[in-house]
């Protein structure tokens, strides 16, 4: 992005230039700078402490601590440098290490921060005046930590890590500061780069919508809710059929349910025999099941190696299925729920029952 002079009689182009070309350090000149006018990196955010380090073990000081209107903390870490260095990873340790500062804390980090200031301020007013609070809230106060990056540039490095971080639910925020030089001035381009702010709140959609999915994924299921979730997918006809068979499981195997995971919920048939654990069949929330008598081949080698095989052809022509060889020794191959309706679901169970049987006669014998 390059910047331009409209002259009268032309356009100019403002020569880029870097801060350490025109004398500009980064913790005496950038950092003083930004600490008297935060707004420009971090809009709404009041300054709390500079070259902040109050823990043991740790010589790591953070260039910049801010607290915002949320009452969140702001680790702010700046650097003049064309590739932002690894300023993601230094400022999550950061982030880190302030998440469990108390609003005590805080108010203890400003009182000195204002000392070496010279600036005759109560802190804890100072700060309850910037959040509009008459006393401290402490069940709101840190509840959250936000990163800023402040850079001359970005690495793609830098950037994509960020992008894909924030899709787990952190706040950081890359604001390039790219200098120029016109005349004898120093001109600074502040833009926000991550995340794109035209592009803010669509991202932050995506990242909620992201963040159900993974929390859905690793969420087991339970009957009332798989049941809800199937109703709003299938008829009140199909519903009843995955109660029955879900009944019809519960007294051949006489055991508790497995109840999966994912963002497909499944009620899992199984039943242990003898000391092996054997599948049945699987309904899912999608209006779904699986026949996942294949997936048990393996431990009938030695007794009918071809018993699953057996079962498959009777699947496929008594319910109109195709079920591959590999998919049926791979296990849960899927089919449309509606093909246990009226006399379908009957035939099913007998299949399922004579496949125990043949399965426990098989186990006495051994």
């Amino acid at each position: 992005m390059a910047i331009y002079e409209f002259l009268k009689d032309g356009i100019k182009q403002v020569k880029a230039t870097q801060f350490s070309a025109e004398g500009f350090r980064e913790r005496q000149d950038l950092q003083r700078l930004l600490r008297e006018q935060i707004e420009i990196v971090a809009p709404e955010t009041m300054v709390i402490a500079e070259e902040f380090g109050n823990w043991e073990d740790s010589s790591r000081r953070i260039d910049l601590l801010g607290l915002d209107k949320q009452a969140n903390l702001v680790v702010l870490e700046l650097k003049r440098t064309e590739s932002g260095g690894h300023l993601e990873l230094q400022a999550i340790r950061y982030a880190a290490m302030v998440s469990t500062m108390t609003f005590d804390q805080v108010v203890e980090a400003h009182a000195r921060f204002l000392s070496v200031q010279n600036q005759e301020q109560d802190p804890r007013k100072a700060i309850l005046d910037f959040l509009g609070w008459e006393e401290p809230q402490e069940e709101q106060f840190a509840q959250d930590v936000r990163i800023v990056l402040v850079s001359a540039d970005f690495s793609k490095e830098i950037t994509t890590t960020v992008m894909w971080l924030n899709d787990r639910t952190l706040d950081i925020r890359c604001i390039r500061l790219k200098p120029y030089k016109l005349d004898d001035r120093l001109l600074v381009d502040a833009q926000q780069i991550v995340p794109l702010p035209e592009a803010e709140d669509y991202q932050i959609q995506i990242r909620e919508k992201g963040q159900r999915k993974r929390i859905s994924r690793q969420q087991k299921w339970d009957e009332h809710r798989f049941f809800d979730t199937l109703g709003e997918n299938v008829t009140s006809e199909l519903l009843t059929l995955a109660k029955d068979l879900l009944q019809f499981a519960t007294d051949l195997t006489g055991q508790h349910t497995n109840w999966g995971k994912g963002q497909v919920g499944s009620y899992n048939v199984g039943a242990n025999l003898v000391g092996t654990r054997y599948s049945l069949f699987s309904v899912y929330t999608d209006g779904t099941f699986s026949v996942n008598l294949g997936w048990n081949y393996s431990k009938f080698t030695e007794h009918d190696d071809q018993l699953t095989e057996r079962y498959r052809d009777e699947v496929n022509r008594r319910f109109s299925l195709d079920f591959e060889q590999a998919n049926w020794e791979r296990g849960f191959p899927k089919a449309d729920l509606r093909i246990l309706e009226k006399d379908n679901g009957a035939g099913f169970k007998q299949l399922i029952n004579r496949f125990m049987s043949e399965v426990e006669a098989l186990s006495t014998s051994s």
